[in-house]
């Protein structure tokens, strides 16, 4: 005791009892709770800041459409947002929704928004695969994703999800976003929502899909583009499969429905199908941007392609890509236009889904004797006609001897039989007497864009260019001389019919590139390449028709470039990586093509023959028929066999430069009067054979057209 206080624990009373262990449980356990509700308020107060505005909820934000219209206005391609209006969900088959359900979210209907049992799943899924396998996303949080969030993964956006798709439960009934989820979700080919995914695969309302229809779009939305109907059909059936499996398994669909959907084949609708037309497509899709700007509405685009004609084209190639696949035959292109450069066909290559690369446009290849007629129709407007004489001989162009596939020289012939034939010494030598910068200038004035070198080996066609410059080139040939601009875009609209791009009409822009009687004899002469020539395996019987193949060294390229009256088609055929294909020449898997789509296309264009083009010159006469007979009997009994169409080679720098030897070049007469010789049925196959077409030279002169 010090100073009257005293220090002590103080009495019994101050004692407080110990804590049984349900008390201690239950007071952390609030402690706990409250702090977890802090925690709670605050971590959704930070990721709740920059929520999307939720009455956004029924705008639809999306680019403009374009659709695409084929000359008759059937529909061949939609690029862009096709938004269809919302499908009913009363009006829905059952089996419809309910697929979607049962391999999305079976416990659709007894969760709050998310589905814990689900993402525990998909979680212990995931650790035991080292990757994602399986989502565990509910139907109404792919809802609440697609209306408001990025597609970006990470923590925010994924509790941000849950909040949203919380938020819907508690806004609408179970039916109600069902129906916003069938109606907003993305299908793939630009289609969003089912019924614009119903049109777009099928060509039918969602009110029509079968149950087969159903499970393959229900498997649509795990990827898109992976499981596309049109590009990858096998695994797109695989899924579809998965799916019908899921509905037997959740009660949906009776076994016998299942067995039923299984064999009763699903059929994707042609304009989907027809796949090569996107290569036209994509062509246009380009200009369309140069000719409005960036689509800022939806449009409509009213196109030159025939639908009709577009889906013979793709026959012809598949059947002879796959004939002659054993022969290195891997890749095809085709351009068709009418006499006025409207593009009715196209086709880029041999599959869009594999490669979206278009041969027809793009592809920058050698034409080989394709070019030829270029050099031919030069030399008729020098003073030469299909009965001026010329020699099939040795010559040597600088450094260069072209040489025939035989190894052979026919001697003396006419020009037609040269042209023909496609007698490589002829046209080197013709295109060195008359000039092959003036061969350069006709081709390109009638319409050869591409770069042209002139080097000797220029006039057998070491030049590259593309399928659709070769038909825009030859259809001057076609349609009477006139210049023609290959084309695809006939007018550009709303859907409520303002006129944004109208082209104009032919006459606005007709240039006469080809005078007579230069028209008359360049057709005369490549009439005979197709009669008896080295495209005779294109000939039709009973149609007047034009041509001439070309095949380039070691038989990388071939090509064969035909035309009747207004309607001229170009292919080619080779490889990508520009390896040699196994003896294939322009008489073979080019012209097959041709013909095989020509055949089929011949009754719907209804084609006359190939007009005579602009008026005669005063005092021309039409070719002598006894004149015309004589010329045929002495090249009948001429004891030189006719050329071939050569074979591929290489300049000999060993043997010493010799003079060039030119072709005569006669004067052009007042009154021509022409006697055309018809060249002769060849003793052997030369269509089967190639022509020559020598590597360029280094180019030493700048001067290129």
């Amino acid at each position: 005791m010090v100073g009257g206080f005293s220090f002590g624990h103080g009495g019994s009373g101050g004692d407080r009892p110990a804590r049984t262990p349900l008390q201690r449980v239950l007071y952390w356990g609030a402690v706990l709770a409250v702090w977890g509700v802090i925690f709670l308020v605050v971590f959704f107060a930070v990721f709740a800041r920059d929520l999307p505005d939720t009455s956004t909820l029924y705008n639809v934000d999306r680019q403009p459409s374009i659709t695409y219209l084929d000359r008759n206005g059937a529909l061949i391609a939609v690029r862009g947002t096709q938004q269809a209006p919302p499908a009913d969900l009363d009006a829905l088959p059952d089996y419809v929704p309910a697929a979607f359900i049962a391999i999305e979210d079976r416990r659709f209907y007894h969760h709050p928004g998310f589905d814990p049992i689900g993402m525990s799943r998909a979680m212990v899924s995931n650790m035991r695969a080292g990757r994602v396998v399986q989502g565990g996303s509910t139907l109404t949080q792919q809802l609440a994703k697609n209306l408001f969030l990025s597609p970006d993964q990470n923590l925010k956006r994924k509790v941000q999800e849950l909040m949203l798709a919380v938020w819907l439960e508690m806004k609408f009934s179970k039916e109600e976003i069902l129906a916003l989820y069938l109606n907003r979700v993305y299908f793939g080919a630009g289609a969003y929502g089912i019924e614009a995914a119903s049109q777009r695969y099928f060509d039918k309302s969602a009110n029509n899909l079968t149950v087969g229809e159903a499970a393959l779009l229900a498997g649509l939305l795990k990827a898109p583009s992976r499981y596309s109907p049109v590009s990858e059909s096998e695994r797109a059936a695989n899924r579809a499969t998965v799916v019908l499996n899921e509905m037997v398994d959740a009660g949906v669909i009776t076994p016998e429905q299942r067995a039923q959907a299984v064999t009763e084949p699903v059929r994707v609708s042609r304009t989907l199908a027809t796949q090569h037309a996107q290569y036209f497509i994509d062509w246009l899709d380009k200009q369309i941007r140069e000719l409005v700007g960036e689509p800022t509405e939806d449009m409509i685009v009213e196109t030159t392609l025939d639908l009709t004609l577009q889906t013979q084209a793709e026959r012809s190639v598949r059947r002879i890509l796959d004939r002659d696949r054993s022969r290195g035959v891997q890749q095809a292109a085709l351009v068709a236009l009418d006499g006025e450069g409207r593009v009715r066909a196209m086709i880029g290559g041999a599959s869009y889904a594999d490669s979206q690369f278009n041969r027809a446009t793009d592809a920058r290849r050698q034409a080989g004797s394709a070019f030829k007629p270029f050099v031919y129709l030069t030399a008729l407007e020098s003073g030469y006609t299909p009965e001026t004489r010329v020699n099939d001989a040795p010559i040597r162009i600088g450094n260069w001897s072209p040489r025939n596939y035989s190894g052979n020289f026919a001697g003396e012939m006419t020009l037609a039989n040269a042209v023909a034939q496609s007698t490589n010494t002829v046209a080197a030598g013709i295109a060195d007497q008359i000039g092959r910068d003036n061969v350069a200038r006709t081709a390109r004035r009638l319409g050869i864009t591409s770069r042209i070198g002139l080097e000797p080996a220029m006039a057998l066609g070491a030049v590259e260019v593309s399928p659709l410059e070769m038909a825009q080139a030859y259809d001057a040939f076609a349609n009477g001389g006139k210049r023609v601009q290959a084309h695809g875009i006939s007018r550009i609209r709303t859907p409520q019919g303002r006129v944004i791009y109208q082209r104009a009409g032919r006459e606005a822009a007709a240039v006469q590139a080809i005078p007579n009687p230069f028209l008359y004899y360049q057709n005369q002469m490549l009439r005979g390449v197709v009669s008896s020539g080295t495209g005779r395996s294109a000939a039709i019987a009973g149609r007047d028709l034009a041509g001439k193949t070309g095949t380039t060294s070691d038989y990388k390229d071939a090509w064969f470039v035909g035309y009747t009256g207004g309607f001229v088609t170009a292919v080619w055929v080779g490889k990508d990586d520009n390896t040699p294909m196994r003896g294939v020449t322009g008489g073979a898997a080019p012209a097959a093509i041709w013909r095989g789509f020509m055949e089929a296309a011949l009754p719907r264009l209804n084609a006359p023959a190939i007009p005579n083009g602009p008026p005669m010159p005063e005092g021309w006469q039409p070719p002598s028929p006894v004149e015309n007979l004589l010329g045929q009997i002495g090249d009948l009994f001429g004891d030189s066999p006719p050329a071939d169409e050569g074979t591929p080679y290489e300049p000999n720098p060993s043997t010493p430069p010799a003079s060039p030897q030119p072709q005569p070049r006669p004067a052009e007469p007042q009154q021509p009067v022409i006697r055309p010789t018809q060249p002769q049925p060849q003793r052997d196959e030369p269509a089967q054979r190639p022509e020559s077409t020598p590597p360029a030279e280094k180019r030493a002169d700048p001067l290129f057209f």
